[in-house]
């Protein structure tokens, strides 16, 4: 109380403090028996989310699930989703989802919205408030306005009768009979534990309403992909060799009059060939590859003379003539060639064998595959 900080008296409260803020006391201080006796095995902990999630699967209404689905399959304007604490992020979660599932779906702030961003709702919208009360104070603030711009609003509730439920348009029961507990019934504080049961039920509920949607929509794994584009299940489904293989002057190449010498130095030029040197005809057609371990066998066998051997000796040394790949192949396909022939590199030819290009493991990882 007499304390003084940059010449501000600070009053220090004397007053206990209240009940359910309890004294902190460390775990290195407690005895481990004890630590012990006062933990439930975390099997148990899941085990209770469990019956938890089992009942919510038996007490929910699937005729509202199915009234809900249709209402956002016809939706004619967007949907927005909006939640406050913890229900606000299950909100953004289940909008970006769907939104990346082809619904145009927007996360409305309600704070936000009351002053300004309610401009987002139009006639034809549905705006879905997640709040496992139903009484979010937030949210009944915003329900006369949203209606007033025509929008039409769903609650997601855990209490159906609820002051949201009454106000909401409709209303979808998630019911959660209990949350998983997390306090210790020793301490004599309130049972209220975080809601690690309701949001989880959001979570799901929303998310299996996504896939409900991409189900109706008939989405495919390639119009998936078109908005997952810097994803890696993107990369997989929309890239091809084309867009990742190296071309032009990056590779090295050679003819098959080229001695050993003019080879390896060829090689040597071209660091980004990764030790993968290309041979053509002057027709620019594949006739094989040189790779330092083609000439690591050559030399096994013939020692310094290697260097003047022509590059027609030298190449696919000891080895079938190399797998090839076109420009159009599916980059992830091109990885499970490369795994399956047990290679480092591909080759890429037009149907009449002449080269376009060359993709490497380098690339694929470079790129995300």
């Amino acid at each position: 109380q007499g304390r003084v900080l940059h010449s501000y008296p600070i009053c220090t409260p004397s007053a206990p403090q209240p009940a359910v803020v309890m004294a902190k006391r460390k775990a290195d201080e407690l005895d481990p028996e004890e630590l012990k006796a006062h933990l439930p095995s975390v099997k148990n902990i899941f085990l209770q989310q469990k019956a938890s999630l089992d009942s919510f699967f038996e007490l929910l209404d699937f005729d509202e699930v199915s009234i809900l689905t249709q209402k956002l399959l016809e939706c004619k304007g967007s949907v927005l989703f909006t939640g406050v604490g913890k229900s606000g992020f299950v909100a953004k979660k289940i909008n970006q989802t769907l939104v990346s599932t082809g619904t145009r779906a927007l996360w409305l702030a309600p704070v936000d919205a009351l002053h300004g961003d309610i401009g987002l709702v139009g006639e034809g919208d549905i705006l879905v408030m997640f709040s496992k009360s139903g009484t979010t104070k937030e949210l009944l603030t915003l329900v006369p306005y949203a209606k007033a711009k025509g929008g039409y609003i769903v609650a997601l509730t855990s209490k159906k009768d609820s002051p949201l439920g009454r106000a909401a348009d409709m209303v979808v029961n998630l019911p959660v009979e209990k949350e998983v507990q997390a306090f210790i019934s020793s301490t004599g504080a309130s049972r209220e534990t975080p809601p690690a049961t309701s949001n989880t039920v959001q979570m799901l509920f929303g998310d299996t309403i996504a896939v409900a949607l991409m189900n109706a929509r008939g989405l495919t794994q390639n119009e998936y992909a078109m908005n997952h584009p810097a994803g890696r299940i993107g990369k997989r489904l929309v890239m091809r060799v084309l867009d990742v293989m190296m071309q032009g002057d990056k590779m090295a190449r050679c003819l098959p009059s080229d001695n050993g010498l003019q080879a390896l130095t060829k090689l040597s030029s071209k660091p980004s060939a990764a030790g993968c040197l290309m041979v053509t005809n002057e027709e620019g057609i594949l006739q094989g590859t040189l790779q330092d371990g083609d000439l690591r066998r050559a030399l096994t066998q013939h020692g310094k003379a290697v260097l003047e051997m022509s590059v027609q000796e030298l190449m696919n040394f000891a080895k079938t003539f190399p797998h090839t790949c076109a420009k159009d192949m599916m980059a992830a396909d091109a990885v499970l060639e490369m795994e399956k022939h047990k290679c480092t590199y591909l080759p890429v030819v037009d149907a009449e064998k002449r080269l376009e290009g060359v993709i490497t493991v380098k690339d694929l990882a470079t790129a995300g595959l």
